[in-house]
């Protein structure tokens, strides 16, 4: 089955949406800076042991090993499917 967005969107809504920024302003999970990192409450196990990576614009929690792109986080936080949290991201990313 063939996406209905492309690989540079997808790419573009992976990259130029600081996860970071995501996290704390626009999904406003609950956040804070701990021994120099950006660290934030887990949506999978509700463990605050995580950081970014501005890098990678990757998240990742340690205690649930999980590691989230923008796209996965507001999948998990807004509870929305791959096409509508793409579309969340769209509308930011603009």
């Amino acid at each position: 089955r063939k996406s209905m967005y492309s690989k540079t969107l997808l790419r573009r809504l992976r990259n130029d949406m600081s996860i970071t920024k995501l996290i704390g302003d626009v999904l406003a999970m609950p956040s804070k800076i701990s021994e120099g990192y950006f660290r934030f409450l887990c949506p999978v196990c509700n463990e605050f042991n995580t950081a970014t990576n501005p890098n990678t614009n990757l998240a990742r929690c340690f205690s649930c090993q999980r590691n989230f792109n923008p796209i996965d986080m507001v999948m998990i936080v807004k509870r929305l499917n791959f096409p509508e949290a793409v579309e969340y991201l769209i509308k930011i990313v603009r």
